[in-house]
């Protein structure tokens, strides 16, 4: 009652309600049942294996079949009819119907279920729920459901929703710990505990893996050590829908289950008969790493609020057991949410998906910003697919890319694909396209070429291939796949890769790459590389396709520059220019430019310093001081208002400062004409220099008379070595800065060697004086050492010479 009450008064609400509350089930039935809500029902459900189920045991509890009031759509598949009021879809349907019509005719509310998941296209589709609220439908209204709250800043991006919490009405969890030693072979330690919790308790058991291919593993080793009566059921998103529902069924009488899944089964799904959990504390989860552009799926710990999640699969229907199979200290220590998507996966599509919205990621309302390099990473693939144009617009080709239910790769692949076989009169080059779409999409890996997986694997992508040539409209033909390669070309522009030597090729978008021992495509000078990974030895090609050059530049001539490339030689040490012809970063034809403005040689030798660094101009130690002045005075003197020449800063304004001074220099060694004190005075105003110079002085003049340099060091006091003689009667430490800093005076003796540091002489004179006084008597006894300093007068001579001149010392 609360809930629906607070519907009827806001247009957002955040719900928490624990695993087993009903949040998927019990709720939805109700708001179905509310006259207020007149309109259509849409509930986001990240996985398709719950939208289904979801949508089947609603309709169930109704007396009806799916496709009357409750209906579904996942990608590929729908069951919905004129009548239907509530719909189960997938996130990538909820984005569909947003850009498509963003007021959402017709729809009264929205729901976010298992919201904690994080995952990408529930935050975009939230963010243009948000947008679509606030300027076209405020009578819309959103639910957001999470099973926890802590993490999540959603009252922060929500602030004026009301938020409710429901601790649902689960059964007790008996937890029993057993530590792994992940040094060790996982399968046989995992299978023990498996066989341990079904000889010890009843009901039947649901086991959670990180992947498809240690169900398999687990299942041959448990298949010949399982009781009588115990039977297996694997549960992944890969299976047939039979298989799905055979998994998640009751087990016969007499009989129990042993299902052993992925995280599919942590929310949303009740799986009948389960009383024991075992979870091996193990996921899979996608990252893209930004340095070698490479998404790879990681196995990582789960957080916390994944294992409350599973083990509360034990509780639903009585008092259950979960088996966690790591100590209990390690509980403690886990995460509270698993990182958003957002965060973690390469962003091509959020960038799309927001450009067709008509804004950028940076400005959509999101749980966590996008961060900065992965979109920027994002936009650079984009371009390479022709979705962008280089002002960052969407092209006409990235709104027709933006329409398809795929990566951006993929439908670049699909879209161009067509055009390529109606400009080549070639129908079978759309069937080898969408194949290969199947493909990649089902994740049918392995260390090989593109053509010998779709020749092991063609009766399995059959179904899903059919699919996609049934969206392009195209019927099927004879496979082309003298054009695989090519094909491969347009989803991977960037992964186009040259043999540089051995087995190591370079790749257009910049980096290098080694196919990996013994792969069957070695040898061949062009290939596009498909299935990149990481190693220890750096990125390494696992799938490929071999490309005909001739054929590529012939059908794709937009991948092929022209551009004139100036640099430096940093083995010759000079400038260098050139014009290329180009794929990419591959440079394919070079030939020298000879004829180069001064201007020109400046900014190529720029490049060379910021290559080799600061450290390759002529310092000296009056420039290094110099620059040592202006650095202190920017801490001691804001008011001055200096210029920053930190190093960062000095490198990053080099056209600047540095260039108007390199009028025909085109060698290294030329720069030793540079005056760089000189130059470095000229980033100040006269202004500036006059209260620098008066403010931190090159030179302290002693009492008596000479002129002894300060030596200036950033973030040290400034130093002034000077005999001791020459500062006896001295009461007051000399100051710069306006009298905010004390030179740290370096007491020499009379051979200039160190005898004491101090920022305080009196404190000197009338301390450790004494003990010098009494060592130095007897080192240097010309030298005079009255008893005490303070009284005596400054000097720079010995005794006798004291003496001559004024008749005593």
């Amino acid at each position: 009652p609360a809930i629906l009450s607070a519907l009827g008064q806001h247009n957002q609400l955040i719900v928490q309600a624990a695993p087993g509350a009903g949040k998927s089930t019990a709720l939805p039935l109700a708001l179905l049942q509310q006259a207020a809500l007149g309109g259509r029902i849409l509930m986001l459900e990240p996985r398709r294996l719950a939208a289904r189920n979801i949508a089947r045991y609603l309709a169930a509890q109704l007396g009806e079949r799916v496709g009357e009031r409750v209906g579904y759509r996942v990608r590929g598949e729908q069951q919905v009819g004129p009548g239907t009021r509530l719909e189960i879809v997938t996130e990538g349907i909820l984005t569909r119907l947003l850009q498509a019509d963003p007021e959402l005719g017709g729809i009264d509310l929205l729901i976010f279920d298992e919201f904690h998941e994080r995952s990408l296209h529930a935050d975009t589709a939230l963010a243009f729920a948000l947008e679509a609220q606030a300027a076209l439908r405020p009578d819309l209204r959103l639910l957001i459901m999470s099973a926890t709250l802590e993490g999540l800043e959603l009252p922060r991006l929500l602030p004026e929703a009301p938020v409710l919490q429901c601790e649902g009405r689960a059964f007790p969890i008996d937890y029993h710990y057993r530590s792994v030693n992940r040094q060790q072979p996982l399968i046989p330690q995992w299978g023990q505990v498996v066989l341990e919790a079904s000889e010890q308790q009843a009901g039947s058991l649901l086991v959670f893996l990180p992947g498809v291919a240690e169900i398999e593993r687990l299942a041959e080793w448990l298949a010949p050590r399982l009781p009588d009566g115990l039977r297996l059921a694997p549960l992944h998103g890969r299976l047939e829908l039979g298989a799905q529902q055979a998994a998640m069924a009751p087990a016969p009488a007499g009989q129990r289950k042993l299902v052993l899944a992925t995280n599919v089964a942590e929310t949303s799904l009740t799986i009948e008969g389960i009383q024991v959990v075992v979870d091996c504390g193990l996921e899979r989860r996608a990252r893209f790493d930004l340095a070698s552009g490479i998404q790879r799926l990681e196995t990582r710990q789960i957080a916390r609020a994944s294992a409350t999640q599973r083990a509360g699969r034990a509780g639903r229907l009585g008092p259950g057991v979960c088996y966690r199979l790591w100590s209990r200290e390690q509980q403690a220590r886990l995460e509270e949410q698993s990182p958003p998507e957002i965060c973690q996966l390469e962003l091509s599509q959020l960038v799309l998906e927001a450009g067709l919205w008509g804004t950028a990621p940076e400005a959509l309302p999101l749980l966590d910003p996008a961060p900065a390099p992965g979109l920027a990473a994002a936009r650079r693939l984009l371009r390479w697919l022709e979705a962008l144009d280089e002002e960052g617009r969407l092209t006409p080709r990235g709104r027709a890319m933006a329409q398809w239910p795929c990566h951006p790769r993929l439908a670049h692949l699909l879209l161009r694909a067509r055009e390529l076989a109606a400009a080549n009169e070639q129908p079978g080059l759309l069937q080898e396209a969408c194949y290969l779409v199947a493909l990649l999409e089902e994740d049918k890996r392995g260390s090989d070429s593109l053509h010998g997986l779709l020749s092991r694997h063609a009766g399995a992508l059959k179904a899903q291939a059919k699919r996609w040539l049934a969206r392009l409209q195209a019927t099927e033909g004879r496979p082309g796949s003298d054009w695989l390669g090519l094909l491969a070309a347009l989803a991977w522009p960037d992964r186009i890769a040259r043999r540089r030597s051995g087995q190591r090729y370079q790749l257009a978008g910049g980096q290098s790459a080694d196919l990996v021992a013994g792969h069957s495509l070695g040898g061949h000078e062009w290939l596009v590389a498909v299935e990149l990974g990481l190693g220890e030895q750096g990125i390494r090609i696992f799938v490929a396709e071999p490309l005909d050059l001739a054929l590529l530049e012939r059908q794709l001539p937009e991948l092929f520059s022209q551009q004139e490339w100036l640099g430096w030689d940093e083995r010759e040490g000079r400038v260098r220019a050139e014009r290329q012809r180009c794929l990419g970063q591959i440079v394919l034809e070079r030939s020298p430019l000879a004829a180069l403005s001064d201007e020109q040689k400046g900014r190529c030798l720029l490049d060379g310093i910021r290559q080799l660094g600061l450290a390759c101009l002529p310092w000296d130690e009056e420039s290094r001081q110099w620059l040592a002045r202006i650095r202190c005075g920017r801490d001691w003197l804001p008011e001055l208002g200096l210029p920053d020449l930190g190093e960062v800063n000095l490198l990053a304004t080099l056209e600047q400062w540095l260039l108007p001074h390199l009028s025909g220099l085109a060698r290294l060694e030329a720069l030793k004409r540079l005056d760089l004190t000189a130059i470095l005075r000229g980033c100040l105003n006269w202004e500036q220099l006059r209260a620098l110079d008066e403010a931190l002085p090159t030179h302290f003049t002693a009492p008596t008379g000479s002129r002894i340099r300060i030596r200036y060091q950033e973030g040290e006091p400034p130093a002034l070595p000077v005999r001791i003689q020459e500062m006896f009667g001295q009461r007051e430490t000399p100051r710069v800065a306006r009298g905010r800093v004390a030179l740290r005076v370096e007491l020499l003796s009379p051979a200039q060697r160190p005898l004491q540091l101090t920022q305080d002489l009196v404190a000197f004179w009338q301390g450790a004086y004494g003990e010098v006084k009494k060592e130095m008597k007897g080192r240097y006894p010309k030298h005079y050492w009255p008893d005490d300093p303070l009284q005596a007068s400054p000097t720079r001579v010995t005794k006798q010479r004291m003496k001559d001149f004024h008749g005593t010392p």
